[in-house]
C-alpha cells in the first residue's frame, strides 16, 4: 500500500502560514505531507518549527521539492553554487527524516542552438552522480522530476529512462507526475518503462494542454489506467498531490479536500491505499 500526502506550497500559495497548512493537512486526512522550503532562505527556527510541528500532528514528511535550474547553467560558479545548494536540501531531508529530494533540473537555453544540448545534458548527469554520491552518504535518494515543457531537459519518459541510465546511480531515480506524463503525451503503457526507476509520485490534473495542477476530476486525465500501471511498478513509497495556484485562494480548504477526496477514491479502486475510514 501506498502513502497519500500533500505538497504544503498549496497552502503557501494560497498566503496561508505553516502552522495552519499542516494542521489543516492532518484534519483532512493526509497520512503525511511534502515540504517546499528553501534552507538558503529559511531561519534556523522555521526549520525547526515544521519538523517540530510534523512530529506533533505525526505527519511524516517523505519528500522536500528543490527546484535547482541553475545545475545547468553554462557559467561555472553558478553551477557550483547550485551544487552547495542541493547539498543544503540534501542535509535538510535528512534533518527532517525524509525519505527523498524531489528535484527539478533546468531546461536547455538559447533553443539549444548555441551550447550543444549534449553538452547541457553532460553537466547534468555529473553533477547529480555527485549528489548522488552526496545523498548516498546520508542514507536518502534523489527523484528528479519529468517537466512536460518543450525545452525540459527531462520532458518525457524518454529522455528520464536515459537520464537515469546515464546516471547509473542507485540514488539518482525518476519522480511519477501523472498530469505531467499527459502533457508530454506519454501513456501509461510508457510509464511501465520507469520500472526500478521511479521511486516517488506525483498527482494532479490538466486540461490536457496547459500545466494545471488541478484536483483530479477538474480536468481531462484518465487516471485509472496510470495507477492501474502504479501498481503494477509496485513503488513502496508516497503518492502526492500536487496543487498549485488555487483560483479562489480563500477557498483553499475546499480545494485541498475535494483534491484529497478524489485521489482518495481513485487510489482505493486502483487497490494502492485502503479506503479512508
Amino acid at each position: 500500500m501506498m502513502k497519500l500526502g500533500l505538497i504544503n506550497s498549496a497552502w503557501v500559495q494560497a498566503d496561508k502560514d505553516v502552522a495552519y497548512g499542516l494542521q489543516q493537512t492532518k484534519d483532512i486526512g493526509f497520512d503525511c505531507v511534502d515540504i517546499f522550503i528553501d534552507p538558503l532562505d529559511a531561519s534556523a527556527a522555521e526549520r525547526r518549527f515544521i519538523k517540530t510541528e510534523c512530529d506533533r500532528l505525526e505527519l511524516p514528511i517523505p519528500s522536500i521539492c528543490c527546484v535547482a535550474v541553475g545545475l545547468i547553467d553554462f557559467n561555472p560558479s553558478v553551477q557550483r553554487f547550485h551544487v552547495d545548494r542541493v547539498k543544503q536540501y540534501l542535509d535538510l531531508v535528512d534533518e527532517y527524516q525524509a525519505d527523498n529530494l524531489l528535484l527539478v533540473l533546468g531546461e536547455y537555453i538559447w533553443q539549444q542552438e548555441v551550447i550543444p544540448p549534449a553538452e547541457q545534458w553532460a553537466l547534468a548527469v555529473q553533477h547529480c552522480r555527485a549528489l548522488g554520491d552526496y545523498a548516498q552518504n546520508l542514507g536518502i535518494q534523489i527523484a528528479l522530476e519529468l517537466e512536460p515543457f518543450k525545452l525540459s531537459l527531462l520532458n518525457n519518459v524518454d529522455n528520464m529512462v536515459r537520464f537515469i541510465d546515464d546516471c547509473d546511480h542507485e540514488c539518482v531515480k525518476a519522480n511519477i507526475d501523472i498530469s505531467h506524463l499527459v502533457l508530454a503525451g506519454d501513456s501509461a503503457q510508457e510509464m511501465l518503462r520507469l520500472k526500478d526507476k521511479a521511486i516517488h509520485v506525483h498527482i494532479s490534473d490538466c486540461d490536457g494542454i496547459v500545466h494545471g495542477d488541478l484536483p483530479p476530476g477538474r480536468g481531462v486525465v484518465d487516471f485509472p489506467p496510470y495507477l492501474a500501471a502504479l501498481r503494477e511498478l509496485n513503488i513502496s513509497g508516497t503518492v502526492s498531490i500536487e496543487l498549485e495556484y488555487s483560483p479562489e485562494p480563500d477557498q483553499i480548504v475546499q480545494w485541498v479536500t475535494e483534491a484529497y477526496q478524489a485521489t482518495a477514491q481513485l487510489m482505493a479502486a486502483a487497490g494502492l491505499r485502503a479506503p479512508h475510514t
